[in-house]
């Protein structure tokens, strides 16, 4: 069996590594991908996700005013985030994103293409007990290739194995704090413009006062991770070979965990038409396969805004492992419309 550090093949680039990046850097694309309805429909099978706009084609013209359904936001940033795997084939983990800016619709046919530019770099503290390792700081952006529109950007951590053990980097940037506090007036502008959420009314809104906090009845069992990873071209070699971390089993992708909660949250708020964004999203421990995820979903603010409601959430995940509740495994907090 090889070993955590062993190439299985000298002629297939299996990094990078930590030290082999540099601020600045833009990192070689993945191949872009056309997200068709098989695409889509693989998703929902993993996801269960109820967003209307995205699974009704009649509603998300009623409400879009365009033929054909929207692509859901949550899988075009699956998508974003397999595509900037580039830069993490060798990640220990991720630990978090922010500034996640939803800027266009995606819808059924269209294809995304993302770059990945390393913004910076801080090699962490070294222990006796483990290998070195450094924390890098990836700046994403994600187009639609029909028009050359940025359709979401935004920056995430991952932490990274060094290729040279011997050496140590000197990287020591600064890599910024996670503002946590939504403030729904940088978001007044971000709702669509001539979408007609009429239609919505229809569904039943669970009311819902502001500070106040709602649990799913439902839990969900994590399943599937290792076909979502692949269905999103995802590299990370964590997510595919339990033989390349430290727990012996393969860690779940963390935008699988996402994809829970994002369903979830539209079952007990139905009215959602889409999300426009996130303000932060930590991963406080790995998830595996099996796990069974309970979610609780806050709402911090509302404000009304092109004739509906944008809403600032806050989701807290925890996860029962064969019997036992291991904690919170996910603290998101993210950026709604709808009635």
């Amino acid at each position: 069996m090889l070993s955590q550090m062993e190439e299985p093949n000298q002629s297939i680039p299996s990094g990078p590594y930590f030290d082999d990046l540099t601020v600045g850097q833009l990192l070689s694309p993945a191949p872009p991908v056309t997200i068709d309805t098989g695409i889509a429909a693989a998703y929902q099978t993993i996801s269960g996700d109820p967003l209307t706009t995205a699974l009704s084609a009649p509603l998300a013209c009623a409400v879009t005013g365009t033929p054909g359904k929207i692509v859901n936001p949550a899988l075009v940033m699956q998508i974003s985030i397999g595509q900037s795997t580039v830069a993490t084939k060798r990640a220990i983990a991720n630990l978090f994103y922010r500034g996640v800016v939803l800027n266009e619709t995606v819808r059924m046919g269209e294809t995304l293409h993302t770059t990945v530019q390393i913004r910076g770099l801080r090699e962490a503290t070294r222990h006796n007990d483990r290998p070195p390792r450094g924390l890098i700081l990836l700046g994403i952006e994600t187009i639609r290739v029909e028009d050359n529109a940025t359709v979401v950007q935004y920056e995430r951590c991952a932490m990274l194995r060094l290729r040279h053990e011997e050496i140590a980097t000197g990287h020591k940037d600064n890599l910024g704090e996670i503002s946590h506090e939504v403030e729904l007036n940088d978001w007044s502008e971000s709702a669509p413009i001539n979408w007609d959420i009429s239609p919505l009314h229809s569904l039943s809104t669970v009311n819902w006062a502001i500070g106040e906090t709602k649990t799913d009845p439902m839990r969900d069992t994590v399943s599937s991770a290792l076909e979502l990873a692949r269905l999103t071209q995802n590299l990370a070699l964590i997510h595919r070979d339990a033989a390349t971390n430290d727990f012996n089993q393969r860690l779940v992708y963390g935008g699988h965990t996402i994809a829970l909660a994002q369903a979830s949250l539209i079952r007990l708020m139905p009215g959602t038409a889409t999300v426009l964004g996130w303000q932060s999203c930590d991963h406080n421990a790995p998830v595996f396969e099996d796990d069974v995820l309970s979610c609780r979903h806050t709402l911090l603010d509302q404000k009304e805004s092109n004739g509906g409601q944008i809403r600032a959430i806050r989701t807290s995940v925890n996860a029962e492992r064969k019997g036992t509740d291991v904690g919170t495994v996910l603290d998101w907090r993210y950026v709604t419309w709808g009635i």
